[in-house]
């Protein structure tokens, strides 16, 4: 039976396994994250009561998992191709993304707190 070719397997060398492994701890380590803010937004709209619009903070913590997520699957493909292509590896925006994100989650979520208190 022939091995299912891997995602990031466009036939180039096969990079040492140490860097493969690394990626895929990087990887992992962004599942995480965005497993962390699916959590986040899923516990802001079903367990505050009292904070006003709890759905807007919810579905923008939603929103900054799924994107995590789907950024982290192109950059561990992107970087596995470009090892096996011998290239160097690409510059990434998500930890950008990451930042700008969870900084206006938190504005979004001092306005949503103080409209409350009005």
């Amino acid at each position: 039976m022939a091995a299912r070719p891997e995602p990031g397997d466009d036939g180039g060398s096969h990079p040492d396994y140490r860097y493969t492994l690394a990626n895929e701890r990087t990887f992992l380590a962004w599942t995480r994250t965005s497993l962390a803010l699916a959590a986040a937004g899923l516990g802001a709209i079903g367990l505050l009561e009292d904070l006003y619009a709890k759905e807007v903070l919810g579905l923008l913590l939603l929103g900054l998992s799924v994107v995590t997520a789907v950024v982290a699957y192109r950059r561990w493909l992107t970087n596995e191709q470009a090892m096996r292509a011998e290239r160097p590896l690409p510059s990434s925006r998500l930890p950008t993304v990451l930042a700008v994100g969870t900084a206006l989650v938190g504005v979004v979520g001092a306005i949503l707190l103080l409209a409350g208190e009005l």
